[in-house]
């Protein structure tokens, strides 16, 4: 079964790595976006299978763009999964208290990213 995945992030770098990573190894179908504005308006227009959402960006964060995302019913029941580098554990309370699918770690082994995006949002590969 084909998937797809929004990546969104600010970094241009993290998202082809991120994007041409998972591409090469999954049958996934990558979609990458440059801030929660786009990310919103991609899901809105065509909802992807799950989200990888950057916590810190510029105009509108991660779990800002998660807020906005939950107040939208054709938007609500999209798996996102937040990539942070802030990985303390009050951070990590914050972000589970979202109810996100999980919360990743960054700086990130592109080579096990596959999997854990598979293991939280329970897509076997």
């Amino acid at each position: 079964m084909s998937r797809r995945l929004l990546v969104v992030d600010d970094e241009e770098a993290i998202r082809d790595v991120i994007r041409i990573g998972l591409e090469a190894v999954t049958s996934w179908t990558v979609d990458v976006a440059p801030s929660g504005d786009q990310a919103i308006t991609l899901c809105r227009a065509d909802p992807p299978d799950a989200v990888l959402l950057d916590v810190m960006m510029p105009a509108m964060d991660g779990p800002t763009t998660f807020a906005r995302l939950q107040d939208d019913p054709r938007t609500r029941g999209i798996p996102v999964i937040l990539l942070t580098a802030k990985v303390q554990p009050a951070e990590r309370r914050r972000y589970e208290d979202l109810t996100v699918a999980g919360v990743l770690a960054k700086p990130f082994d592109p080579l096990a990213l596959p999997d854990e995006i598979a293991d939280l949002l329970g897509w076997h590969r």
